[in-house]
């Protein structure tokens, strides 16, 4: 199975995106794609900024910002200011991987593959850049 490196270290930041408090990666972590000893490493390097996870405010109460969501959800993050096409995919199995119940899994994956299929609309129906965040 999969694996993350380093237990996360964040550092709190002054700053909003989209009114949810930002963070600051402190120090490095990676996590290997696929089966351990795969090789496929993704690594998250310090002083990328994130909001964990955007959410709207009304589900909030059932979408957690932190925990064991945390990791999964910063490297989804990294993965799509990268442009990378795994993101929703990788973002599946590190939920599994930091042991997110199945459930909780599901919700906060709908909430993700809806997001994206929003974005897509938004660029090709309204005109306005799919960016991350946005």
């Amino acid at each position: 199975m999969s694996s993350f490196t380093a237990p996360l270290l964040l550092e709190a930041m002054p700053e909003e995106r989209n009114g949810e408090g930002l963070f600051r990666v402190a120090e490095a972590f990676g996590y290997e794609i696929g089966s351990r000893g795969s090789g496929d490493w993704v690594w998250v390097p310090v002083g990328f900024m994130t909001d964990l996870c955007t959410v709207p405010w009304f589900a909030r109460p059932f979408i957690p910002l932190s925990g064991k969501v945390a990791k999964p959800a910063l490297l989804h993050d990294w993965l799509l200011t990268n442009g990378d096409p795994r993101a929703i995919a990788v973002f599946a199995e590190a939920l599994k991987v930091a042991q997110v119940r199945r459930g909780r899994r599901g919700v906060l994956l709908a909430a993700v593959k809806l997001w994206a299929c929003w974005r897509r609309v938004r660029a090709t129906v309204i005109g306005r850049p799919a960016t991350q965040g946005a």
